[in-house]
């Protein structure tokens, strides 16, 4: 019962997030192409840690009209959710730079979120801190390749804080 109720949570979620990144278009609401990237993720969630690793997924979200060039780079915000295999959930947002050499993309980003354990590792919080950098490599013209890793902790803030390192593929689309 309780791991069919942790899958309602995580759909329910994963609905919730849909809507917020499509809204309903009409005809005086026009979306512009190539205003949204989508990040379609799958890896290992907690690699280092043999009796807590799962298999992870995951969909993060870039509005690329809210894209600013600053001194530290090309900087935007991100929105996205992850899974495991575990019912382990992590509903995330924060911030990403975006650094181009040819075809290839260096991304780090800190995103802070809300992490649920499910059946999966107790990370010692709720809030928890996501630290990313990305590989990516152009395909086509709107499509992208890469390779993540990320590290998510507490920074202490709860009553443990052992941390999780996963790697992630990735698929990027431009809409």
């Amino acid at each position: 019962m309780k791991n069919t109720l942790n899958k309602i949570n995580v759909l329910g979620a994963f609905i919730f997030f849909l809507l917020l990144v499509f809204p309903a278009k009409g005809d005086e609401n026009k979306q512009q192409f190539n205003e949204h990237e989508l990040n379609f993720y799958s890896g290992m969630f907690d690699f280092s840690d043999d009796g807590k690793r799962a298999t992870l997924f995951g969909i993060q979200h870039q509005n690329e009209s809210l894209t600013r060039d600053s001194f530290l780079g090309t900087i935007s915000p991100v929105t996205g959710l992850m899974f495991t295999a575990d019912n382990a959930g992590y509903i995330y947002t924060g911030v990403q730079a975006e650094y181009k050499i040819g075809k290839i993309n260096l991304i780090p980003s800190f995103t802070p979120g809300l992490y649920s354990e499910g059946d999966g590792k107790d990370l010692g919080s709720p809030i928890e801190f996501k630290s990313e950098v990305q590989l990516s490599f152009d395909l086509f013209q709107n499509s992208e390749l890469g390779f993540s890793y990320n590290h998510i902790s507490n920074a202490s803030i709860g009553d443990k804080n052992p941390g999780a390192n996963s790697y992630m593929f990735n698929f990027l689309q431009k809409f």
